[in-house]
Formats: C-alpha cells, structure tokens, sequence
C-alpha cells in the first residue's frame, strides 16, 4: 500500500468510533457550554486505548484576546502533566489572538473568517487521555462549542508515539556589535555565529521519536528582512553544527528571496503577511508574519534529545517578538514543559506603522545634523 495522507483509509481495522461533544443534553439546540474567568473545563475524558483522530472548535466571547488566553492542555495515560500545552489560537494556527482562515493537511482555521478551528494529528494513548482548556481571563467565555472523535482500540500499536505540542516565545535582542541591530552588512562586515546557543528555541524534548513541524510568529519591529536566520536541529546531544543545519528561515519554510504574501501549502506557508509590496522601502517587511512548515513527510527522528532552534537574523542580530508551537511525536510522555508565560506577558506587541517610522527618520536627521536632506543620511554625511 502508498504511504500518502489517504493510504490508510481502505484498511479495514477492528476499531470502535466515539465522540464527545458540547451537544445539547436535553436535546435542544444550545449546542456549546460556557466556560467562566479563570475556570478549567474538562471537554474531553477516554478510557483505555484508542487514537484522537479530529477535533472541531469554535468559540464567542467579548474578550477580544479570548484565542491567547484560553490554554489548551492534553494529557495522555494518567500522566500529572501535559504533553500539549499553548494558547488556543497558536495551537491551531492563529497567531496575536487573531482571525484568519488557514489551510493545512493537519490544522486548519477554517470560515467563517477562521473561527472554526479544526486539528487532524492523530494522538494515540493506551491508558486513557483528558483534554481541558483554562480560560485564563477575567472574562467569561460565553459559548464554547467542540467535537473530539477517537477511535477506542483493543490495544494500542507499540509503535505509536505519544503526541506532544510546546508554545514558546521571546523577546529577542542583538547579541554582537555592541546591540546594534545588523542584517545585510547594513553596518559592515557582520558576526559569525558556530553556535545555537543564543538561537530562538522552539523545541527541546528528551526521548524517542521524531519532530513533525512548527507554527512560527513573528512581530517584527523593523523594515528590514527578519529572515536572515538559520535552522538548526541538533539530535541526541550532538555539537553544532548538527544533523540538520539550514540556510535562512525562508528557506527552512521552503519559500525563498524574502517573501512577503500568503500562501498555503499542505505541509508549509505563510499563514499570515503584511502582504506590501517588498519593493517598497518605506515598509519592507516591518509587522506580523505566520509562517509554518509539517515534517509530515520527512521527520526529524531522535532517539534520545532534540534541540530545535533559529536563528533571529543572521548571527542572532535582530530584535523580534516570536512566539511559537512545536509539534512531535515520542515514544512516551515527555518531560514537564516550562511554565505557560501569564497571559499578559502573551498579549502581541503594538504594531509599529508609519508615524512611528517618520519619528525615527526625524530622530535619525537630527542626530546626523544633516538638515533638511533626503534621505541617505549616514554617519558620513
């Protein structure tokens, strides 16, 4: 039989198929449950052995942030710690608390305006599993609706890894040329960087298994291209530069020469982009961009650690706002994950536009002495 994503669908298995949803119980047609500030609801429980194979979610709430606030957790076989954890939203492809609609072969945002979230990973457990989110807002989550399906199996393949989800991010800053921010050579000659050490991390799991992708944000406070920056996975301990070393973030997320528009691939895009013209040197590349690549046909296999990370600019020489879900597989629950950052300290930057950058040529022009010039004021002139 193929390998591709319907390969499976003619094998006739022994198999019990099961659905926990937010139907009405009394048999009317309030299909949701609410879910109040600072409440933890429980929207799914299974016993014994079985694979998650699709949920569907869709929420109403007057938080205009309800999509970073709500955290999603999954928990596999009685363990006292999640193997997912991260904000509803970023979960599923949906970066700041925002709405758009996006299209993958496991996730997807789909309308009206991407508030249906929908999740095709499949996520086994032999000993039983619980799905919960926690709305960790003071505002009430006035209707949340959901489907889980599973399929309940007599025991479970040995074979089958244990789905696990990390949402990470960071304020980045420079670390050479004295914080300056350097890209392009824009300074002259830029650093070297033989190390992953200061790079962006978006994964960390101890364990056997193999990494399947990544939703990657980005807030970019600047014009200039953000993605100058190298990927680096190393396995099993090993030193820089490791099994897998990239070229450029463009290039990891199989696009090329600084793209800034919106394209969805099953397995990679660009869920979200300023969507300017690149030629415009006024706005370049400055704002929030969603890319994302599924390693669905090619993983990352570990047999005892990974380290994934990239590099913010070349040599780490960028200030970006990222944040970011990592997706992997392994063969029993991993390690506890670092704590959730507190909701406030999710909440996305405020966008940068063009005021603010007239404010910085003015600053620029004044500190030069260079008069009433156009442009190209450098500290030549």
């Amino acid at each position: 039989m193929s390998q591709g994503p319907l390969s499976q669908i003619a094998i006739v298995r022994d198999a019990v198929s099961k659905r926990i949803s937010s139907y009405d119980r009394s048999g009317g047609n309030a299909d949701n449950v609410p879910i109040g500030p600072r409440e933890t609801f429980v929207m799914a429980e299974f016993k014994g052995s079985g694979i998650i194979k699709h949920i569907w979610i869709t929420i109403a709430s007057q938080d205009p942030m309800v999509r970073k606030n709500l955290v999603l957790r999954m928990f596999w076989d009685g363990a006292d710690h999640p193997s997912v954890e991260a904000p509803i939203g970023d979960f599923f492809g949906q970066g700041w608390g925002m709405k758009y609609n996006f299209t993958t072969l496991p996730l997807a945002a789909a309308p009206k305006d991407g508030n249906a979230l929908v999740s095709y990973f499949p996520m086994p457990y032999a000993d039983g599993c619980r799905i919960e989110v926690e709305n960790q807002s003071d505002i009430k989550v006035d209707c949340f609706y959901y489907y889980v399906d599973t399929e309940e199996l007599i025991k479970l393949p040995d074979s089958a890894g244990r789905f696990h989800a990390w949402y990470n991010q960071e304020l980045t800053s420079p670390e050479a040329d004295g914080d300056r921010e350097h890209e392009w050579g824009i300074w002259g000659i830029t650093a070297k960087n033989p190390t992953d050490v200061n790079n962006y991390l978006f994964c960390e799991c101890e364990g056997k298994g193999h990494f399947a992708g990544v939703n990657y944000y980005i807030e970019n406070p600047t014009t200039i291209w953000y993605g100058e920056g190298d990927d680096m996975f190393m396995v099993d301990g090993e030193p820089w530069p490791g099994s897998a070393h990239g070229t450029g973030t463009e290039d990891y997320f199989n696009q090329s020469w600084s793209p800034d528009e919106h394209y969805l691939h099953p397995y990679f895009g660009t869920g979200y982009a300023p969507g300017r013209n690149n030629e415009d040197p006024l706005f370049g590349w400055i704002g929030r961009t969603h890319v994302y690549r599924f390693h669905l046909e090619d993983p990352i296999h570990f047999s005892k650690s990974l380290r994934a990370s990239i590099e913010h600019g070349h040599a780490n020489g960028l200030t970006l706002n990222l944040s970011s879900v990592a997706y992997w597989y392994q063969s029993s629950v991993g390690k506890k994950f670092p704590a959730m950052p507190k909701p406030e300290d999710r909440r996305p930057l405020e966008p940068i536009g063009a005021v603010d950058i007239h404010r910085w040529r003015d600053a620029w022009r004044k500190s030069m002495r260079s008069g009433p010039r156009w442009g190209k004021e450098t500290e030549t002139e």
